[in-house]
């Protein structure tokens, strides 16, 4: 079942999801032409939008539209804004094209990752006082791109050599479950869902979840996309890999205080378990395969694992600034735009930086 179309948050999503209703053709009057800025919370839906063409689609929506000249540079003009921002977030060493001065690339990740000291938390919070609304309101920011795992990272395959590919072949194998039926980490996580009494249909949630949850997903969904980015996305797995064993853990302890049954609990034994293996085969054979068979690839790598600990640390700050105040982390339901919708930018903000560093914090 196709996911449906999402209920719009400014003046670009409104015109996205009028338009890719009508028959596929050429788009006249679009609102972010010209350098027009849009809120995060309208752009990152946008992007939402127009990157989902390329996985499910969306039901009513005519299939051709997937690579309709206009709309693709539509999505090009939302992208620039969204790295531009990126760009200016993170640290100048770790920016596109940066170079390592002769230090170990796999060394430089490490320190990368692991840096800025301790920092908030949100697997500590769901173990420690996290309750089970809690709980349920992190699955759902989760399931955004978790009933999709490891598709963005699968683009990658196409695009590697040598050591680099045997290595991401080995890791997206494991992701898939090996091609047992009902072990995919997405199918492990619609499990997840239904123990907590959730909706696991892929965007079930999409209206409830803000602009900063989006962006989690935006960022591999245009890595994944842009063979330009092949370096960055193999950044942004392997910081994925290097530092999901202790959050994944502290999730299931969370889980079985809370009392949620067995079933729902194995997607985050499971990468308990594999992720130990997984973060040596992504320094070593991944990053380092890369290096050896495509340096031009190589010197984004560390640019992909610092855009995704600057989108996750603006996720993490949401969802416990809301928690700490008694508030609820989703977007209220029936929120309509502009007014009513929290506008959240990656420009401007205080950038929180979490320590050690991983996609689960």
């Amino acid at each position: 079942m196709q996911p449906r179309l999402p209920e719009p948050r400014g003046p670009i999503s409104e015109f996205l999801c009028h338009r890719l209703q009508r028959r596929p053709g050429r788009i006249r009057g679009w609102p972010c032409r010209g350098g027009v800025r849009s809120s995060g919370e309208d752009l990152q839906l946008s992007l939402h939008l127009l990157h989902g063409l390329h996985y499910d689609g969306f039901a009513g929506v005519d299939e051709a539209w997937e690579w309709e000249a206009t709309l693709v540079q539509a999505c090009s003009d939302l992208e620039a804004s969204f790295l531009s921002d990126l760009v200016a977030a993170i640290p100048p060493e770790a920016r596109p094209g940066t170079g390592l001065g002769g230090r170990s690339l796999s060394d430089r990740l490490g320190e990368l990752i692991s840096g800025d000291g301790a920092g908030p938390s949100l697997s500590l919070f769901m173990l420690e006082r996290g309750d089970r609304d809690q709980l349920r309101e992190f699955v759902i920011h989760r399931s955004i791109y978790q009933r999709k795992e490891a598709d963005p990272h699968t683009w990658a395959i196409p695009r590697l050599r040598g050591r680099a590919k045997d290595a991401i072949v080995t890791l997206q194998s494991d992701e898939y479950g090996n091609g047992v039926r009902g072990k995919s980490h997405a199918e492990l996580f619609a499990a997840t869902m239904t123990a907590l009494g959730l909706d696991p249909a892929p965007g079930a949630y999409i209206d409830r979840v803000p602009g900063v949850t989006l962006a989690t997903d935006n960022l591999v969904s245009m890595f994944g996309l842009h063979r330009r980015w092949r370096g960055a996305l193999v950044g942004h797995l392997a910081a994925f890999e290097m530092t999901s064993v202790v959050p994944m853990s502290r999730y299931a302890a969370a889980l079985r205080r809370l009392e949620v049954a067995e079933e729902g609990v194995e997607f985050y034994d499971v990468h308990v378990a594999a992720d130990v293996v997984h973060a040596q085969i992504a320094a070593d054979d991944l990053v380092g395969g890369l290096t050896e068979s495509d340096p031009v690839a190589a010197a984004d790598v560390l640019f992909g694992a610092a855009a995704l600990k600057e989108v996750e640390a603006v996720f993490t700050r949401r969802l416990l600034r809301a928690w700490e105040a008694g508030r609820s982390s989703l977007r209220p339901e029936g929120v309509g735009h502009p007014a009513s919708t929290e506008l959240v930018s990656l420009v401007g903000l205080d950038h929180l930086r979490v320590g050690p560093f991983s996609l689960t914090g």
